[in-house]
């Protein structure tokens, strides 16, 4: 069975058990992914509680639920807090012993580095997340924004079991067609276990053009390689990528009006998904 992925949360207002819920109900989300902000002012370098209590709200909702809940370390610099993250982790492991629909993604979106760095990163991670939840799913990401998994492919993580690696794009970008799906195409080849953890209707920048032609065929690539994802984001932000229009409750109970064209196809695409 395809897990059908949703997420992940664009704003702290969304971050509420009934917006879990109403995803939950409404959308037919089967995983949320809890994208917790790290370098941004109020990030938890500056207000770890702040938003620790954020991602708790959102887990244990998800828990209550019975779906699948993505921990992100959404840090586009996580060589330079590792001492952070391997807290962060170890502490939410420990928390959520026991719960086996917690997944952790240890780094969102290396930036333009080498896979060595990422590699190095995520092999002291590991560990501390294995203290507490020996099994659990354990994402990995890859070089240039998550894009680069080919180049992981080729000197993959070893020595830990449940370990996929991300694998990011946005739909309508022109950077980011064919050219890129070969290179997870490739990746796919070697056997290296993708989970697409981020994507979005529009181009990387979260705006530009909503491409339908570009999005359907993005998205019989997914259904082809029977690829799990999460989609970005939940938020009531002028962008393209975003699903809910400006001023939409911050309690879920969304209107067809509240939801923007990328809402609507988003949620619709869902539905469909999770009667197959």
């Amino acid at each position: 069975m395809v897990l059908v992925f949703h997420g992940a949360f664009g704003r702290a207002k969304n971050y509420t058990p009934t917006v879990v819920d109403w995803i939950t109900s409404d959308f037919k989300v089967s995983i949320v992914r809890a994208a917790m902000a790290i370098q941004p002012d109020s990030g938890y370098l500056q207000k770890p509680e702040m938003q620790i209590k954020l991602i708790e709200t959102v887990v244990d909702q998800a828990i209550k639920n019975g779906i699948y809940v993505l921990i992100d370390w959404h840090d586009h610099h996580s060589n330079l807090h590792i001492t952070q993250s391997k807290a962060f982790f170890a502490m939410m492991a420990k928390k959520y012993a026991g719960a086996p629909n917690v997944i952790y993604e240890i780094w969102n979106e290396p930036t333009v580095i080498g896979w060595d760095t990422v590699k190095d990163y995520a092999v002291q991670i590991i560990p501390e997340i294995r203290k507490y939840a020996p099994d659990n799913l354990i994402i990995v990401g890859s070089p240039h924004w998550d894009q680069d998994v080919d180049i992981a492919a080729a000197s993959p993580i070893t020595g830990f079991k449940n370990i996929a690696y991300s694998f990011h794009f946005y739909a309508s970008d022109s950077n980011h067609q064919q050219r890129l799906r070969d290179k997870a195409d490739l990746a796919i080849k070697k056997g290296l276990p993708l989970m697409v953890t981020e994507w979005g209707v529009g181009e990387s920048d979260g705006n530009g053009k909503f491409d339908k032609k570009k999005v359907k065929a993005w998205m019989k690539w997914l259904i082809d390689n029977k690829l799990s994802w999460a989609n970005w984001n939940i938020t009531d932000k002028h962008e393209t990528t975003a699903l809910l229009f400006p001023g939409a409750s911050v309690n879920g109970g969304w209107t067809h009006a509240q939801l923007t064209p990328a809402g609507n196809y988003i949620r619709k695409r869902i539905r469909k998904l999770s009667k197959e």
